[in-house]
């Protein structure tokens, strides 16, 4: 897989945040609610990375400042069809690599109860418990977890 750097409101960005967003309707009967600034997602306050296979945009993810010197994850999401060959770590592995190279200490992110998948992999790469916050955090099917960089 083949990793870069793009703006949030590329279109192969959009393209795969309008799949996850469909993927939370799925799922949550509506898409996320979080309010989001394609500013946040650009250097040096955060980042924006689109995977590739074959030329072809299969996963994506990005960071966002949340304090000092913690960094929100958003958007991470992997095609169906690629789902199960490790794009998804690779691309938390990358997203860590960056928010730490960057400067940051620690990293937090929102997910909820309807994506066992996406629990699984933030808890077995070291994520763990963390206070609510965001626009989920009187949400009882949310999942607040965090870690250090």
């Amino acid at each position: 897989m083949e990793i870069r750097v793009v703006s949030y409101d590329h279109p192969d960005a959009v393209l795969l945040i309008d799949e996850v967003q469909q993927e939370y309707v799925v799922r949550y009967g509506g898409p996320d609610g979080t309010l989001v600034d394609p500013a946040e997602f650009a250097p040096p306050l955060g980042l924006f990375l689109i995977g590739y296979l074959d030329g072809v945009p299969v996963t994506c993810g990005g960071w966002r400042a949340h304090d000092d010197g913690v960094v929100e994850l958003k958007r991470m999401y992997v095609a169906p069809a690629v789902r199960g060959r490790g794009l998804a770590r690779a691309m938390l592995a990358e997203l860590e690599l960056t928010a730490k190279q960057a400067g940051n200490v620690r990293l937090v992110l929102e997910t909820g109860q309807a994506q066992p998948e996406a629990i699984a992999l933030y808890r077995s790469s070291g994520y763990t418990d963390v206070p609510k916050f965001g626009y989920y955090k009187d949400s009882e099917a949310s999942i607040h977890l965090g870690k250090s960089l």
